[in-house]
């Protein structure tokens, strides 16, 4: 069984709402389907410096949570920008642009060369896209503007670091910081670009912007098509820890797996902050509500207060459970991962990285916990480590060494 494992307070409940048996229906299909998987995956892969990231084995920790397996596909690299956002950002972006430009050029086969060339510079250059932001999603955003030739306005709330406004800013966006929450800046975005007739690129949906997030979602979909294809054992994971946040990427990947798997795909348990637990809330229900408060965690990008209602159509029926954990445990565990506390090699992750390893560590340590999810000795564990050290102050702070010094 499990040995030397850290005490880490959680909560956990199975989903109410589950449909284990149910088929991937037209519900979730207008959300997520085959070809527009395959539209996501052919174009970003044609992207310059487009590479699959790598998926470590953490055999190590494996052992000592008493399970087969755990492989961590690492984000921290993707396109230099140190997170797995650019898949969805980004890709939103072009597929907006395409659109506007088809419009404008009756009979136009765009060619996306050729918009990275500026040879529509004089429509893209007249178009600007807008979002709010923790700080990876706008990052992302920014850098598609940029590459793609559109001008960028980022929200920020009051409390997203100096650090992460800066990296937004560093690729060109105009930086605006917003009193509140996340989801204020939301708002915020939504209201300034219907005045000003800009074009949004949110990661959340409240059901009145639909297109874009779609798009953003369908991007995620590389994460577990990359990793399916990149595991060393031929069977799927049994389980999936993954960070929920306003659940675009939890989504993408259970909609992956409901497709190609149907009632046979693994456990999907998502994994957030005890002061923004906005899914375990929402699952307890069966309805989508807010969490309350200032929302505040280390974990900045997910702490949301308010579910995206694209997400709820996949994950309210598909994903099996949801759970809490605090502050500590992800400290905690990014530093685990940089000292390879179990006998792993070193890994870079920030504070948003590790919940899905927290939350799955936090279940392992306890025994009524293994036996909801079925987490045994046979199980073969999946994280998504979604992003590096995307806020470098943060990280030294937390871990105690620069990401260099960890891993140069």
């Amino acid at each position: 069984m499990t040995k030397m494992l850290p005490d880490y307070w959680f909560e956990l409940i199975e989903n109410p709402c589950l449909r284990q048996e149910a088929p991937y229906g037209p519900e979730q299909a207008a959300v997520f389907d085959s070809d527009s998987h395959h539209a996501a995956r052919r174009t970003i892969s044609a992207w310059p410096g487009y590479a699959p990231t790598p998926l470590h084995s953490l055999a190590g920790v494996a052992d000592a949570a008493g399970v087969a397996s755990i492989h961590y596909k690492d984000e921290s690299g993707r396109f230099g920008l140190g997170s797995f956002k650019p898949l969805g950002g980004a890709y939103a972006v072009l597929c907006m642009l395409i659109t506007e430009i088809e419009k404008r050029i009756p009979g136009v086969v765009v060619n996306v060369q050729k918009i990275i060339d500026g040879r529509y510079k004089e429509i893209t250059s007249g178009l600007t896209v807008t979002a709010a932001t923790d700080g990876n999603h706008g990052r992302a955003v920014a850098w598609g503007a940029r590459m793609f030739g559109c001008r960028c306005v980022i929200f920020i709330h009051q409390t997203v670091t100096r650090g992460r406004e800066r990296a937004i800013a560093s690729f060109g966006a105009e930086v605006r910081r917003n009193p509140g929450t996340f989801d204020d800046a939301v708002r915020a975005a939504q209201r300034t670009a219907r005045q000003e007739g800009w074009f949004v690129i949110p990661d959340t949906s409240d059901g009145s912007v639909i297109e874009a997030p779609r798009n953003v979602m369908r991007g995620y979909t590389l994460l577990i098509a990359e990793a399916l294809e990149q595991l060393p054992y031929d069977d799927p994971p049994t389980h999936l820890f993954l960070q929920a946040g306003v659940g675009g990427m939890a989504a993408a990947t259970v909609a992956q797996l409901w497709q190609t798997l149907g009632s046979e795909r693994p456990r999907v348990i998502l994994v957030e902050p005890r002061t923004a637990a906005c899914w375990y809330l929402s699952l307890e229900a069966g309805r989508p509500v807010t969490a309350e408060g200032d929302l505040e965690s280390i974990m900045a990008g997910l702490a949301c207060g308010e579910v995206s209602q694209l997400a709820w159509v996949v994950l309210a029926p598909g994903a099996f459970a949801a759970m809490q954990i605090d502050d500590a445990a992800a400290a905690d565990c990014m530093r685990l991962l940089a000292e390879g506390r179990y006998g792993d090699s070193p890994i870079v992750a920030g504070e948003s990285a590790v919940a899905g390893l927290s939350g799955l560590l936090a279940v392992a340590a306890d025994d009524k916990g293994r036996k909801t999810l079925a987490l045994d000795d046979n199980s073969r564990v999946l994280l998504f480590g979604t992003e590096g050290a995307t806020d470098p102050d943060t990280y030294r702070a937390i871990v105690g060494r620069t990401a260099e010094e960890v891993s140069p």
